[in-house]
């Protein structure tokens, strides 16, 4: 649980003999810093690592039964909340980085395939503003290369071959950030990279032209293989190559994306050990489906509740295999939610990257307070205009003249409302226990 099963393979016996916290990837330690006087302290029979989460089901086919685990490692590099974490570090690490891994085990056998999620490796950033959805800025373009080489490099090292699945939308801004992952992939050398046209496909809600998409990949998912051992624990098969899937929060449509292939190489493993038929699937077996769904809704909303503060949106069609009008509804009502909590992130705390002292940084805090504070003032002034404006509107029958108070005061109002929207990064709050980096 604390490492791939293929890692543990490779590690051999000996690792296993190991405390639980040495036998943990130290990047998917979340607990790492909490730790850390109790290392110094000598009570390693008292440490328990934790990482992301766990999600397990088990179904029955025909006499067969078959266990499914679904395990999530957010790596602690680059961590952080959604719209305060974005892009990639110097180092390569990027924001929400998760290693999810799918084991299969029947009849002694044990079927391990790991797939990978994280932000567009490059140097980008949005600021929290008043917008909903605040602009992408790309930095230090310059860079790009270098630091993309550098995330990829540090993946083939640990897992091999990379497939780097792209499911941005290919316009507006999120096009901009498409095109320039692109070019810079260029200057990769050993990486397949596909960019899947996931909304010219599926649009908002066709998400059962899926199979379109995965046609694409479909060859190299074949090749890329899985871990495979056998009840006395020998090496029958290996995974070659990871899959990498993005889109901007890495969220949404990379847990739709990323269960599709999970479902197929799922099904590719049956096969293998002579469960399914050549054409045999997944949906032809009712009970298997519905877990294999509500395991993948439940492992996107874990990490999506960690990342953006809500479930996952299009939560529904991972669930239930096709939207709904309720899962719609609720995709608005976690929407505004995340435009809500966009202002809050802790988790530098958490892992000791912001260290609380007394008087720290009380000066740029007032300062910054009062700014912050202006927000419910400038709203009050722009709510009184428009009440001024509408009072005078009503007199404008017993004297002309009051239209043109009226269109003062709603001229006021606008005023400031252009203002405080023109100059939304002021008068958002930002977190407090956050250490930009």
């Amino acid at each position: 649980m604390f490492c791939s099963a293929q890692r543990l393979n490779d590690l051999g016996d000996e690792s296993r003999l190991l405390p639980l916290w040495r036998q943990a990837e130290p990047r998917f330690l979340w607990n790492n810093y909490m730790l850390e006087v109790l290392i110094d302290n000598k009570l390693e029979p008292y440490l328990l690592p934790v990482v992301q989460g766990f999600h397990h089901f088990q179904a029955v086919i025909g006499k067969d039964i078959i266990d499914v685990n679904l395990t999530a490692r957010r790596c602690t590099g680059r961590n952080g909340t959604r719209m305060w974490r974005r892009g990639v570090d110097p180092d390569g690490y990027v924001a929400n980085f998760v290693e999810i891994e799918q084991i299969m085990q029947f009849n002694g056998y044990t079927a391990s395939f790991v797939q990978v999620r994280g932000s567009i490796p490059l140097l980008w950033q949005q600021i929290v503003d008043l917008t909903y959805k605040p602009k992408f800025e790309l930095l230090k373009l310059e860079e790009a290369p270098r630091v993309l080489e550098r995330h990829f490099l540090d993946l083939r090292k640990k897992y091999g071959a990379v497939l780097a699945v792209d499911v941005v939308n290919e316009h507006g801004g999120e096009g901009r950030l498409c095109e320039k992952f692109g070019d810079a992939s260029q200057h990769v050398a050993g990486n397949d990279i596909s960019a899947l046209g996931f909304h010219h496909v599926c649009g908002h809600v066709h998400f059962d032209r899926l199979s379109i998409l995965y046609d694409q990949i479909q060859d190299i998912l074949e090749r890329n293989g899985y871990l495979l051992l056998n009840g006395k624990g020998e090496k029958m098969k290996e995974q070659v190559r990871v899959v990498r899937t993005n889109c901007i929060d890495c969220l949404d449509r990379t847990n739709v994306t990323q269960s599709m292939i999970g479902r197929n190489m799922l099904e590719y493993q049956l096969r293998r050990l002579g469960v399914f038929g050549a054409e045999e699937t997944i949906s032809s077996h009712p009970n298997l489906d519905e877990n294999f769904k509500i395991l993948w809704a439940n492992h996107g909303d874990d990490i999506s509740i960690q990342y953006s503060g809500t479930p996952a949106l299009k939560g529904d069609f991972v669930r239930f295999g096709h939207r709904t009008i309720q899962g719609i509804l609720q995709d608005g009502v976690n929407a505004l939610l995340r435009y809500y909590f966009n202002n809050f992130d802790a988790i530098d705390l958490l892992q000791g990257h912001y260290i609380v002292s007394v008087g720290r940084d009380t000066a740029a805090t007032s300062q910054k307070g009062c700014l912050e504070a202006s927000f419910p003032l400038a709203l009050g002034l722009v709510l009184i205009g428009f009440l001024f404006a509408a009072m005078s509107l009503r007199q404008v029958q017993y004297d002309f003249r009051h239209i043109f108070f009226s269109l003062m005061w709603a001229g006021i109002s606008i005023g400031i409302a252009a203002f405080v929207r023109a100059n939304g990064r002021v008068f958002c709050n930002r977190p407090r226990l956050h250490n930009p980096r």
